[in-house]
């Protein structure tokens, strides 16, 4: 898929013939990446990311991702571009290159007549001739370079373009031009992980699920976690459905049967609420686990910050409705008071204490500005220490939001593509809808993945326990008509 007019990217490591024999034919032209403008998006920007993103960039070299892509030989590596949407390469991870190379290192295979015209007006042995007889055009190289840029860039640096084109300081062209192209760099490769994304988590599918088995033949209990972890849902249901067969009124003909897929998913929802210093994760989320500790404690931020705004509302939201950029400072004061909540030195209640002192100032600033008068000592003592009561245990408001977010994240794992389709965030929890969602995501696609890899042997688990269940019901049952 050529750009438009001349506008071509390719990757500066090309496949060896055994090497694209391994892939699909629509994925062996991948490292070429022959991809059109429209392919590119903003996403590849330099510019700082939406504050929804929940999942920094991991830095890599450029090395280890074509290594990665040719033979999935580093699977942590390939797990983590399956995986992680906002994966991507930062600028000092690629190598350096001189200007004709990187021109040329965007073309594709077929692209000769623009690679012949690069070669030629930027012959690195005449300029160099030029240059020793003070001959050597500067300023009309540099055109023809942005120029040439201008053909072979993302729309998103369209921009960059323009401004190389409008700059008149010779020096500061060619330090621009060297930016400029390293930014497409960056466009290039970071397109090449998002396209092979795809590709990566079907091949990651069969090739973890394979390095398990073969783990699970040298060592047969390396799966005792995971049964523990199951067992511990399957235990759950079955409490919930006895007590549902006591209600009065209740048919205890019509029991139903435990279903395996809300089973499991009720095991991947005790993830969020797992105590990753001091509980052993399942043999089969080892893979995931920094990522869902770290997705944890930013949900954990989350229902804070959630509450915050529940009891703020309960209390003062009849002063200030329809002041939304209020909200919003109140938010953002939260989201930063609450940043070191998971380090050893944090004291949840004094950070709480001071998040409402805060608020109670913001507040007051507010109504001082609309000519209102200031909240009176009796409700901000009240609302501060509501606020710092939220760490209490069984407090009515965490209880609430917790559940909430359970079901948010419930539905989620509900649906074919959660990106696509997002589920209604429940009331009280739309202060936090936009961060829900991403984090959401990321949670969704870390579960979807590991039901894919995992699943046979999540199946067999399951089929042992519910088995055993049901025997045991039907033994139970014989014995108490005889």
């Amino acid at each position: 898929m050529p750009f438009n007019g001349e506008k071509h990217c390719v990757g500066e490591d090309q496949p060896s013939d055994s090497e694209s024999s391994q892939f699909p034919e629509s994925m062996a032209s991948l490292s070429d990446c022959e991809c059109s403008r429209q392919s590119f998006t903003s996403d590849s920007s330099s510019k700082s990311s939406s504050p929804a993103s929940t999942s920094p960039p991991r830095v890599v070299t450029f090395d280890e991702v074509m290594a990665a892509t040719r033979n999935l030989s580093n699977m942590t590596l390939a797990h983590e571009i399956a995986v992680n949407e906002n994966f991507q390469l930062k600028q000092d991870a690629l190598p350096e290159s001189r200007v004709l190379h990187i021109l040329l290192s965007f073309l594709t295979p077929g692209g000769n007549r623009l690679r012949n015209q690069i070669c030629e007006v930027l012959d690195t042995d005449l300029i160099r001739q030029q240059a020793e007889h003070s001959t050597v055009d500067i300023q009309g190289l540099s055109n023809y370079v942005i120029s040439t840029m201008g053909k072979l860039c993302a729309p998103v640096r369209d921009d960059d373009i323009r401004e190389l084109k409008a700059t008149g300081n010779v020096v500061e062209v060619l330090r621009q031009i060297f930016h400029v192209l390293d930014l497409m760099k960056m466009d290039m490769v970071n397109f090449t992980i998002r396209s092979l994304r795809p590709y990566l988590q079907r091949q990651l599918v069969d090739y973890e699920r394979t390095k398990f088995q073969e783990i699970l033949e040298e060592t047969p209990n390396a799966l005792d976690q995971t049964t523990e972890w199951i067992k511990e849902s399957v235990n759950e249901e079955l409490l919930s459905l006895s007590e549902t067969t006591l209600t009065p009124g209740a048919e205890n003909s019509s029991k139903p049967c435990l279903s395996p897929t809300l089973v499991l998913n009720n095991s991947y929802l005790k993830l969020l609420q797992w105590d990753y210093q001091k509980k052993e994760l399942p043999e089969t989320l080892m893979t995931d686990g920094t990522r869902l500790q770290e997705l944890t404690e930013k949900l954990n931020q989350l229902k804070i910050i959630a509450c915050l705004s529940v009891i703020t509302n309960n209390m003062v939201g009849a002063i200030t409705e329809g002041l939304p950029e209020l909200a919003v400072r109140l938010k953002r004061i939260s989201a930063v008071l609450l940043e070191g909540l998971n380090k050893e030195t944090c004291n949840l209640k004094e950070v709480l204490n001071s998040i409402g002192v805060q608020t109670c100032v913001e507040v007051n600033k507010t109504l001082m500005e609309k000519g209102l008068p200031a909240l009176n000592a009796e409700v901000q003592a009240n609302l501060i220490g509501q606020f710092s009561n939220i760490e209490e245990e069984d407090n009515p408001i965490w209880s609430l939001i917790e559940k909430r977010i359970q079901l948010y994240m419930k539905s989620l794992l509900c649906l074919p593509s959660p990106q696509k389709c997002m589920p209604p965030v429940p009331g009280g929890l739309t202060v936090i809808q936009q961060e829900l969602e991403v984090l959401g995501c990321q949670y969704a696609n870390i579960v979807n993945l590991n039901k894919q890899v995992y699943g046979p042997f999540y199946a067999n688990i399951l089929r042992k326990l519910l088995f055993g269940v049901e025997a045991l019901r039907k033994a139970e049952a014989s014995s108490s008509t005889n």
